[in-house]
């Protein structure tokens, strides 16, 4: 006997969503198809089409019927030109004109209504079939084959998202969602399909309408019967793969909203799954493997919440333990892998953001991995590179900076920055060395090490900052005067609310580099004489003096706020080093 499962078990066909769902096919299961030309006809591989003057045009075959309009009727009216009936053929003829004027049909709250009643009526009559006849498939079949057809209908509504209210208002959705426990799982997939159409970027709705739909949805449960649905599918079918694929969708789509994001990562099962599949052995990383770190990704990015959460589940190390890989192999260029490894550094500066991922970080020998990385690797250089800026800033890092150091780390940090680098590279490299000069011990062993960095080579590395300086404020200065010019067209409060916007464009000309590099030298004048002289005597070869500096940790200070707790350790140090320049 065909079981039912065996009825729907036909590859789900690629929806709107952001990406395209690539199906694994046997070269075995593709068939040969006719190809047919404009007029229908098979076209004849390898063969010239017949041309009109090579035809014989003699006497052989039957001749061509006369002209229609030279034949009367018969007697009876019977038949009409080649033998078809008069009255026949006029109604035929009524037949196409009404075809011909047929409106299209229109889609507005009645058809909502309709298609709701109908849809109501499927869902019912299936699981009325089915319990009544649970043992014999066949008596249901027909009714699943024609809920499932309802159910793809309704990616007419992707189209149409003014009817998404509507479509909330009448109870659709909580029915909809409903049928991802359906006990035939392609119905779900189904169904999965058809929500990650709906909840797409790319479908034109305002977001009061896309609200509408997804909080009827979140109400109906939808988040925790996503997660029922990846436990229950295996990915050793194609269609439980597509279908795997489209709850990841689906919850990329939710997550564009940080609610909900943090509403997917604090259900129990989610992250765990994720961690789970990040995590499973294949020949060639798969697109779902890549697609669930690029998920990972985007719930840590969105809340601290996700992240506490991840930290608690080991997530640090696993993320260390994978990446370990890669230590010195690169993925292939452009492929699923790629991304995947990509995606995985993204999620690992994400939760080193956090006081207690920086600790997990230091536990789990992330610092020494990183800094193998900067040695060995290629693709893994510049984004370990980043890890290790990441996790030994903010106040939380001073166990990484004291890590960094005890691992023989300062050689090889030092050692690139006077290589040639891109500029995102030397923004780490900044990073790095701010921290390292705010957060060791004062006197520490660490610290005089870190010192003596700067001081090595005839003060190379300092003289590299200065010049460095130089040309972030050739960057930031004609910017500054473009500002200055627009400001003077403007009243007080136009200039007030066009501040943001002015920072902004200032920080994208390089501000924050600047800024850091003078944190910096303010600091290597503060603890050391030789530096400061040095320091003076690079800027004078150029006119510049101390000035500059001051200027610069000035308007940092004044642009922290008077009354912003968060700030005040970073006012503090900014204030004691304005004392030195």
């Amino acid at each position: 006997m065909t079981s039912v499962d065996e009825l729907f078990k036909k590859p789900s066909a690629s929806g709107s969503a952001k990406r395209k769902f690539e199906p694994i096919q046997d070269p075995n299961e593709v068939y040969k198809s006719a190809k047919l030309d404009p007029s229908g006809d098979v076209r004849s591989k390898g063969k010239a089409p017949m041309v009109e003057d090579e035809i014989d045009d003699g006497e052989a075959g039957p001749e061509l019927p006369p002209d229609l309009e030279d034949v009367p009727d018969d007697e009876e009216g019977r038949f009409f030109g080649g033998g078809m009936e008069h009255k026949t053929a006029q109604a035929m003829e009524y037949i196409d004109e009404q075809e011909d004027e047929a409106a299209p049909e229109k889609f507005d709250s009645a058809w909502v209504r309709r298609f709701a009643l109908n849809f109501e009526k499927k869902i019912s009559k299936n699981a009325e079939l089915r319990a009544k006849f649970e043992s014999d498939p066949q008596k249901f079949m027909a009714s699943e084959a024609d809920l499932d057809t309802e159910i793809k209908g309704l990616s007419i509504l992707s189209e149409h998202s003014d009817l998404y209210e509507e479509f909330s208002k009448m109870g659709c959705v909580a029915s909809l969602t409903s049928l991802l426990s359906h006990e035939n799982a392609d119905i779900a997939i189904d169904v999965i399909q058809i929500i990650s159409e709906l909840t797409d970027e790319d479908v034109e709705a305002e977001q009061e309408q896309w609200d509408a739909l997804v909080n009827a949805m979140i109400e109906s449960d939808l988040i925790e019967l996503l997660a029922q649905n990846l436990s229950r599918l295996d990915e050793g079918s194609e269609t439980d793969r597509a279908g795997v694929y489209y709850v990841i969708s689906v919850l990329e789509n939710l997550a564009s909203q940080t609610s909900l994001a943090e509403k997917i990562g604090q259900d129990a099962a989610i992250l765990p799954w994720i961690l789970s599949r990040i995590q499973r052995k294949e020949a060639v990383v798969s697109q779902n493997k890549q697609y669930a770190a690029e998920i990972l990704a985007i719930l840590l990015q969105s809340t601290p919440k996700n992240r506490t959460k991840f930290i608690e589940l080991d997530g640090i190390d696993i993320l260390l333990q994978l990446l370990s890989a890669y230590r010195k192999r690169d993925p292939a260029k452009d492929s699923e892998e790629e991304e995947y490894v990509e995606n995985m550094f993204d999620a690992l500066i994400c939760v080193v953001e956090e006081d207690t991922g920086k600790d997990k970080f230091v536990e789990a020998e992330g610092v020494e991995l990183a800094l193998i990385m900067l040695k060995e690797g290629k693709f893994s250089k510049p984004r370990a590179l980043r890890v290790l800026d990441h996790a030994l800033g903010g106040m939380g890092g001073a166990s990484a900076c004291e890590r960094l150091v005890e691992a023989a780390g300062l050689k090889p940090v030092f050692g690139m920055f006077l290589k040639k680098q891109e500029g995102q590279n030397i923004e780490h490299f900044l990073g790095i060395f701010a921290s390292l000069l705010r957060l060791l011990p004062g006197g520490s062993a660490p610290r005089i090490r870190t010192l003596a960095k700067f001081m090595e080579k005839d003060y190379a590395r300092i003289e590299k900052l200065v010049n460095l300086r130089r040309e972030y404020a050739a960057r930031v200065l004609p910017v500054e005067q473009a500002i200055e010019k627009e400001r003077r067209t403007f009243d007080k409060e136009e200039q007030e609310l066009m501040a943001a916007e002015w920072l902004s464009s200032r920080l994208d000309a390089g501000l924050f580099s600047l800024q850091t590099i003078d944190v910096i030298l303010a600091w290597l004048l503060a603890e050391d004489d030789g530096a400061k002289r040095k320091i003076v005597s690079l800027l004078a070869d150029r006119d510049e003096d101390l000035s500059l500096i001051r200027g610069t940790l000035q308007e940092q200070m004044e642009g922290l706020g008077e009354d912003d707790p968060g700030h005040k350790d970073l006012k503090d140090m900014l204030n004691t080093l304005l004392q030195f320049v």
